[in-house]
């Protein structure tokens, strides 16, 4: 959110806000993370643009299209060397006419995200089976974990036949595995709080 004072310019209060950043991070003892003065005003986004599931031998697999951008911060804080965690989140909901929808099973996929300075590539780990990938640029990364094909989500028998379903799932950047300093940075700039809405949709539509 933007503050703007009555004498002062929308610039101006950037700058201050920049300012205050890099008090902060000397304050905390932070070395090696560059904090930049003058920041881009983007704020990121996360976007689930599609999702569905497939039952196959008795189990349901999850397909799911994100689409990825980091705020300025959080890729600042990256090519400085700090390794982001990107969660995905899925839960299964019975439905329910007159309560909440009580949560039937939910599933974390995690996957790390960090840049080698050395060999200029981003390294793509998933965090769940151990695996990894590297690419020559962060947009090819961070395209390639926004495609997910053929996720493993549940076993069909763990749910009741009979029972009606909702399936939803959301991106976050995680804040839980950052420096603790910097972890303080990224709650007191809200540009590092990113994460989608929750897609929602009915099993076996």
């Amino acid at each position: 959110m933007k503050l703007v004072g009555n004498n002062r310019s929308v610039a101006g209060v950037r700058a201050t806000g920049c300012r205050r950043l890099a008090v902060v991070a000397a304050a905390l003892g932070v070395t090696g993370i560059a904090i930049p003065l003058h920041a881009q005003d983007d704020p990121g986004r996360f976007e689930i643009r599609s999702a569905s599931v497939e039952l196959r031998s008795g189990v349901y697999y999850l397909d799911a299209w994100i689409e990825y951008r980091l705020s300025a911060e959080a890729r600042e804080a990256l090519e400085s060397g700090v390794a982001l965690t990107l969660d995905t989140e899925v839960e299964f909901l019975r439905q329910r006419r007159f309560w909440f929808d009580p949560l039937e099973a939910a599933l974390l996929q995690s996957y790390g995200l960090q840049y080698h300075a050395l060999s200029q590539r981003y390294i793509v780990a998933n965090l769940n089976t151990g695996e990894q990938s590297s690419f020559a640029t962060l947009f090819s990364a961070l395209n390639s974990l926004g495609r997910i094909a053929q996720l493993p989500l549940i076993d069909a028998a763990l749910l009741e036949p009979d029972e009606s379903y909702d399936i939803r799932i959301r991106a976050v950047l995680s804040t839980e595995d950052i420096p603790g300093p910097l972890r303080l940075l990224a709650f007191w700039r809200r540009d590092w709080s990113l994460e989608s809405e929750w897609y929602t949709w009915q099993l076996g539509e």
